[in-house]
């Protein structure tokens, strides 16, 4: 489930969009997705939008019960470039884990505001799985390559005072400071924002297709240390890949 608010009391054309799975650690599943396309759509004229979780976490990554390549990998390639592709700027408020995809939506947003102690990482080293290149890009850009790859090859979490500190993170502090930078935000020309935006993302440009990325993502999503560590993951304990 998604709840989405106006905030109207900070100022107008503030959007904040809440992932509320509390019991599941806002993980993402299938209906999360299509919750957050549905937000993006609705809120598209919103002056500033800001993206949070319901405590205890910003979001603890991909739930892993069902969650496999196909719709669910293609709904969520479109929920991260949907957030990219907002005229509004959209800020990620990070109180907790912001693990897996939670961190993926943490780096399609385009200020982070955490608190000192949250934990932010892609650990699929520890699950068996690759992400996509887009993803690997867009966290090199936002992370800095160093950090890129400390989370995808040592499987490394950082705290948001780590983050903050290399300015990945542009700051500490909780929802409360995220609406405060929100609400200044609103009142700044909308027309510049959304040109600066546009010319921003299209700096980025989208990764040269390659195969064999595709093919080594593909080849170790449908091998059996993936499902090994699902299954390890799922009943608490360590994973013993085999690299197979």
């Amino acid at each position: 489930m998604v709840r989405v608010e106006l905030r109207a009391d900070i100022g107008d054309g503030v959007v904040v969009i809440t992932m509320d799975r509390p019991d599941r650690r806002n993980a993402v599943d299938h209906e999360t997705l299509l919750g957050l396309l549905a937000a993006q759509e609705a809120n598209a004229n919103a002056r500033v939008v800001v993206l949070t979780g319901a405590p205890p976490a910003f979001s603890a990554g991909a739930d892993l019960h069902g969650v496999e390549q196909g719709v669910f990998a293609s709904d969520l390639a479109r929920t991260l470039r949907g957030f990219t592709t907002l005229a509004a700027p959209v800020i990620a408020s990070i109180d907790g884990p912001a693990l897996g995809a939670g961190a993926q939506l943490a780096s399609v947003c385009d200020l982070r505001v955490a608190t000192a102690d949250s934990k932010i990482g892609v650990p699929a080293a520890r699950l068996g799985l690759v992400v996509d290149h887009w993803t690997v890009e867009r966290l090199s850009r936002e992370f800095g390559w160093p950090v890129a790859r400390a989370m995808l090859l040592g499987a490394e979490t950082y705290t948001g005072a780590q983050l903050h500190a290399m300015g990945s993170v542009h700051r500490l502090g909780g929802l409360d400071t995220a609406l405060e930078w929100a609400a200044s935000i609103s009142r700044l020309a909308p027309l510049t924002i959304a040109g600066h935006k546009l010319a921003l993302e299209s700096s980025a440009g989208e990764p040269e297709a390659d195969p064999a990325v595709e093919d080594a993502r593909h080849r170790a999503w449908a091998s059996d240390d993936a499902e090994e560590g699902r299954r390890a993951f799922l009943e608490k304990r360590s994973a013993a890949f085999r690299g197979e």
